[in-house]
């Protein structure tokens, strides 16, 4: 019972010490980086399907807003994987050729295209991530199967 005891009480400390910190915890698996949480999503779907996923955990696919959040995201892919794999991110320009906007609705003013990219070759509507040796962004067919990233704020 001491133990069970303690434990409730350390858990409880730890809790107001997060709080009192002005740190909202990311929920378990996700990480935070800056000030959202992240998720990488081996899973290999579709964009839309990525899209539908991250939707169905309270968040979206990735907008990403600044270098250091890029490199961030690449550096909890490599954690988990060991390896660079392209994945979705939450750009799109589906709607309307050269008019690129996140799914979550935040400006698109940051971007780390790869040389000569977007081309839209082929039809090319949806934004990978690790593309090539710089690891760096690429247009991509959104049926194509990919792994993806979700982010969200913290709860």
């Amino acid at each position: 019972m001491k133990t069970l005891t303690v434990s409730a009480l350390l858990c409880g400390v730890l809790a107001l010490t997060s709080a009192a910190d002005g740190q909202t915890p990311c929920p378990g698996g996700w990480n935070k980086i800056i000030d959202r949480c992240f998720l990488f999503v081996p899973r290999t779907m579709s964009w839309a399907s990525a899209e539908k996923n991250c939707q169905s955990l309270g968040a979206n696919l990735a907008s990403v807003h600044t270098a250091e959040e890029y490199h961030g995201i690449k550096k909890m892919i490599s954690d988990r994987t060991h390896r660079h794999p392209e994945a979705w991110l939450g750009g799109s320009d589906s709607e309307e050729e050269g008019m690129w906007f996140w799914s979550d609705g935040s400006p698109f003013g940051f971007s780390y295209w790869c040389r000569g990219e977007p081309n839209n070759r082929l039809k090319q509507h949806c934004l990978q991530m690790n593309h090539g040796d710089d690891k760096c962004w690429d247009d991509d067919k959104c049926h194509r199967d990919l792994p993806s990233v979700c982010a969200k704020l913290p709860a």
